[in-house]
């Protein structure tokens, strides 16, 4: 029997707004309601506990930009919540956390200036921070995506645990967006080499059935958006897992 796979479903917001993007192209945006706050508060109710909050504004600009939203969020449900986009600095992390996240959310920032973030790591304790690895043919994409380095997931992975992170999220950024399926095989790799790892898939489930290969692999948990948003998946499916 495969373990508990926890349910994470993603907002995503632009000008304070619940949106989706397709392969993380601000042109191929889709508005799915004009209140976050409602889209949690819908998600809590249906008996999920956590939340995914992406500021794709904050992302844009390289400082965080609608910690408003975060904070009506935290303060007006019981959602564990992990907030990111846009954490470039220590006034970032710290505005982060006084608005009520559980976690920042760093990606980046984790790849171009490892000494800075280190430095949170330290300052606030490793288990503050969920690890977003974007992945591409297994070597790690940022710059939203545009850029792929010459790091491979697995050493990225590596030196991460040996520095106390213990969240990682990994999206294949050839499936985000797009329905298509996750990464099964990318998660089968890489927790057969850190078994340790609690992993939590992202980008590319369309399915219910999706969700329970996941499970099944071995992830610790889920982040869903566009398929919740275009109703493939409906929150009792979920809730019922």
């Amino acid at each position: 029997m495969a373990s508990q796979i926890e349910i994470i479903p993603a907002i995503d917001i632009i000008d304070g707004k619940c949106v989706r993007l397709t392969q993380g192209d601000y042109a191929q945006k889709t508005i799915y309601n004009e209140n976050p706050l409602e889209v949690a508060q819908m998600f809590e109710d249906a008996g999920l506990h956590r939340l995914h909050l992406v500021d794709l504004d904050g992302a844009k600009a390289g400082s965080v930009k609608n910690w408003k939203v975060l904070e009506a969020i935290a303060s007006q449900t019981k959602m564990i919540i992990d907030f990111g986009g846009g954490i470039k600095k220590q006034e970032d992390v710290d505005i982060v956390f006084s608005s009520g996240a559980a976690y920042a959310t760093v990606g980046s920032i984790a790849v171009k200036d490892k000494p800075t973030f280190v430095g949170w790591l330290q300052a606030y304790g490793a288990d503050k921070f969920l690890l977003g690895a974007d992945v591409k043919d297994e070597m790690i994409a940022i710059g939203g995506w545009l850029e792929t380095t010459g790091i491979n997931i697995y050493d990225f992975i590596e030196d991460y645990l040996q520095l106390g992170v213990q969240q990682i999220f990994c999206t294949d950024v050839s499936k985000d967006g797009k329905l298509e399926g996750p990464s099964i095989d990318l998660y089968k790799n890489i927790l057969t080499r850190f078994p340790q790892l609690h992993l939590i898939a992202s980008g590319g489930v369309a399915t219910i059935d999706d969700v329970y290969e996941l499970q099944k692999a071995g992830c610790e948990g889920v982040i869903i958006g566009k398929a919740i948003y275009e109703n493939r998946i409906s929150l009792e499916e979920l809730v019922a897992i």
